[in-house]
């Protein structure tokens, strides 16, 4: 039970990186993640049902979220639609690719089918449950996307989209192309939710078009969460507490899942607890940021 926590978690962190990625780091309130998400799932399982190399498949998964990312930058840059309208057209959109992907169906089992985890689970033999090894394997995964986001952000590009974020006129004045950087963060970002969407996919066992129902609100969530258990500026510890709070969030979800019918509650109203778990943190957010207004005003 922990250890599927942890798992699911680490598995939804990926795609807390990319929220996180639009959110925080370049300002760009981005729902492709809805559409992407299922899309790294249908075509993961389709590669895998083709019986192409599973590393091969998350390759694919990456790079088809990616292009979902530049379809939502190209409409903002080229057609001047508002980030939320352009996230929604693609996201819109990607419903019908992903069921065109699954061959005009809703959902794919990957029954009999070889996954990463299955070679995860045959390289570990007998010296670890199969559950644990993949919580190690996950761990490796994240942690080894989290330091190349933090190498990355250390850069001179990943600087400059720190600074998009925060001031895009000053990014303009240094002669740098903001339409360029947004199509190539929006890209990244929805690489990494398409990636967490393909290792979905293989854990539960199964690719379904309504996957990505909600799931930026899961991000979003995740970020949310993050940001209670550590303060600070730094990107290390940023990508961090964005792990932390994907992870804190599914267990959330577990209690209010298995422990919820002590009050009445039902599977239908987990995504009424995320709702009010982001308008909890924006609420204290606020309170802190006008507490912390008026004791430096003191």
């Amino acid at each position: 039970m922990l250890e599927g926590i942890f798992v699911e978690g680490l598995i939804y962190a990926i795609m807390a990186l990319g929220v996180f990625f639009t959110f925080r780091i370049l300002d760009f309130p981005d729902l492709t993640v809805d559409g992407s998400f299922p899309l790294g799932a249908v075509i993961m399982a389709t590669s895998l049902t083709a019986g192409q190399n599973p590393l091969f498949g998350l390759l694919l998964a990456f790079g088809g979220g990616v292009l979902a990312g530049f379809v939502t930058a190209a409409i903002h840059n080229r057609l001047k639609v508002p980030h939320l309208l352009a996230g929604i057209l693609t996201m819109t959109m990607l419903y019908s690719v992903n069921i065109r992907i699954l061959d005009n169906r809703a959902n794919l089992p990957l029954l009999r089918v070889d996954t990463v985890l299955t070679h995860v689970t045959a390289a570990a033999g007998n010296l670890i449950p199969a559950d644990w090894a993949a919580l190690i394997f996950f761990i490796a995964v994240v942690l080894a996307i989290k330091l190349a986001l933090d190498l990355f952000f250390h850069t001179d590009m990943g600087l400059v989209f720190g600074a998009l974020g925060n001031n895009e006129q000053m990014v303009r004045v240094q002669g740098v192309n903001p339409a360029t950087l947004k199509l190539i963060g929006v890209g990244l970002s929805n690489g990494l939710v398409a990636l967490s969407g393909a290792f979905a996919a293989q854990y539960q066992g199964f690719a379904d078009v309504n996957l990505g129902q909600g799931i930026v609100v899961s991000g979003l969530a995740s970020v949310m969460l993050g940001e209670f258990i550590i303060k600070s500026n730094r990107i290390g510890l940023l990508t961090l507490r964005v792990i932390l709070g994907a992870i804190l969030f599914k267990a959330i979800m577990y209690l209010g899942r298995f422990y919820g019918y002590y009050i009445n509650m039902t599977p239908n109203d987990l995504k009424l607890i995320a709702g009010i778990l982001i308008i909890a943190s924006l609420a204290v957010t606020n309170y802190r940021r006008i507490r912390g207004k008026g004791g430096t005003a003191a």
